[in-house]
């Protein structure tokens, strides 16, 4: 089974202080009931990584303050930001969020063999330095 998501210091970028949980990829999905089935699969699946169900309230409330300074004093070279505010769109709207530990290419890949099988929105990647869009 999965676990309810905790923002982790580990999470945080060091420059800018914004969500950026490397290893992890970070799916969002139309609704709670979604996020629970395919999170079950997910971590039957990929039995080595961990799973965590995000909900609206946890991005709203854990997520969304990262990046309160993610433009100050000067716009950011990355999308650490602009990632961080569609999550928290999402959130507004009662959509909730998977965070996958995604350590390679073929985990990521596995999870997006379950996830693609449904309806989700966004799904983020993020590596060192990069946030890719899957």
């Amino acid at each position: 089974m999965f676990t309810s998501f905790s923002l982790d210091p580990s999470m945080i970028a060091t420059v800018g202080g914004t969500f950026y949980p490397t290893g992890y990829s970070m799916v969002m999905l139309p609704d709670e009931a979604t996020a629970v089935s395919v999170g079950t699969e997910l971590s039957t699946r990929l039995q080595d990584s961990e799973v965590l169900l995000v909900t609206p309230a946890a991005i709203l409330s854990q997520i969304t303050p990262t990046a309160k300074d993610a433009d100050d004093p000067l716009p950011s070279a990355g999308t650490e930001g602009a990632t961080v505010r569609a999550y928290t769109k999402l959130a507004r709207e009662g959509h909730y969020g998977l965070l996958v530990k995604t350590p390679n290419e073929e985990t990521a890949a596995q999870m997006m063999e379950v996830v693609s099988r449904g309806p989700y929105l966004m799904a983020q990647r993020y590596r060192m330095f990069v946030i890719e869009d899957l």
